[in-house]
């Protein structure tokens, strides 16, 4: 939900995005401004290697 805020914050902007989703602004900013999951991290490392691997095949 954050990414299409993001995309949308300019021309809409946050506060009324949030409230056609009836999301809290401030969750929106809690969650832009928390650290990237392990799993997140962990998904980044994992997709490179799928792409390496994928390229050695072809």
């Amino acid at each position: 939900m954050t990414q299409f805020i993001d995309q949308h914050k300019h021309e809409f902007g946050v506060e009324p995005i949030c409230r056609t989703l009836q999301v809290a602004p401030s969750s929106y900013y809690a969650a832009r401004s928390r650290p990237p999951s392990a799993r997140s991290r962990s998904d980044v490392v994992r997709s490179a290697e799928i792409v390496r691997v994928h390229r050695s095949n072809s």
